[in-house]
């Protein structure tokens, strides 16, 4: 971490930390790979994991674009998934009645990060104000806080598809410190994508924290603070 600059909060401290949810607080990858591994148990698990949280991702963006709707980013992923294992074309019927049993997998396995729990208890005891910021549907995202065990942790948060602005959009951040009644200098945001958590709340404003659990070399010219452990945050915030 040598080299990156603290985070920018008012001299007197943080009042609140927002997180981004989806690999910042919740093993999404872990659980979206364990519900397509049980959904092909024929095929090769690495290749086909790989491969359908490429599809997530591409279809996630183009939903957060305004290209699809959420059950249109849904289907697209598993018809040209069916497609490229030879199964064939599948129509709408075929790939929302799959979506409804991947959705129950996925939803099965949804684990926090060892990691996370912990901080966000000790930051809570610290009277600090706490919530998420996450790109995606309200309903789904606020399950997966229930679900984790953080949503008396997390009272506060702010999507997406309730804002109309998604992250890196320096709006969502803007709404979401509003909400607070807090200044964004005021606020430090936690997450794992360095371009769309991190830098992104920083171009609001905020204090970005880039959570980088791969632990690998800083990246030149490293703009924000990086932590690659969650367990990290409470010392950081302190000094």
């Amino acid at each position: 971490m040598t080299g990156a600059p603290e985070p920018r909060a008012a001299p007197h401290g943080p009042r609140a930390v927002l997180f981004d949810l989806d690999g910042t607080l919740l093993d999404h990858a872990g659980a979206a790979g364990e519900a397509i591994a049980a959904s092909f148990p024929d095929e090769a698990p690495e290749p086909l994991v790989r491969r359908w949280l490429e599809l997530v991702e591409i279809s996630v963006d183009r939903y957060l674009a305004g290209e699809l709707t959420f059950a249109e980013q849904r289907r697209i992923r598993i018809v040209t998934l069916a497609r490229e294992l030879g199964l064939g074309d599948w129509d709408d019927a075929r790939a929302d009645a799959w979506i409804a049993g991947y959705v129950e997998r996925y939803a099965s396995a949804w684990r926090p990060f060892p990691d996370a729990p912990g901080p966000v208890a000790a930051l809570a005891e610290r009277g600090l104000r706490l919530g998420v910021i996450t790109n995606g549907d309200a309903g789904q995202q606020r399950a997966k806080i229930e679900r984790i065990g953080l949503a008396d942790r997390l009272p506060y948060l702010v999507t997406s598809s309730e804002t109309g602005a998604a992250k890196p959009d320096p709006e969502i951040f803007r709404v979401a410190c509003a909400g607070l009644g807090l200044a964004a200098r005021d606020v430090v945001y936690v997450g794992d994508r360095l371009d769309v958590d991190a830098r992104g709340a920083a171009s609001a404003g905020l204090a970005g924290v880039w959570l980088d659990r791969s632990a690998g070399p800083v990246p030149d010219g490293l703009d924000v603070r990086r932590i690659t452990s969650l367990d990290e945050l409470p010392g950081l915030l302190t000094r």
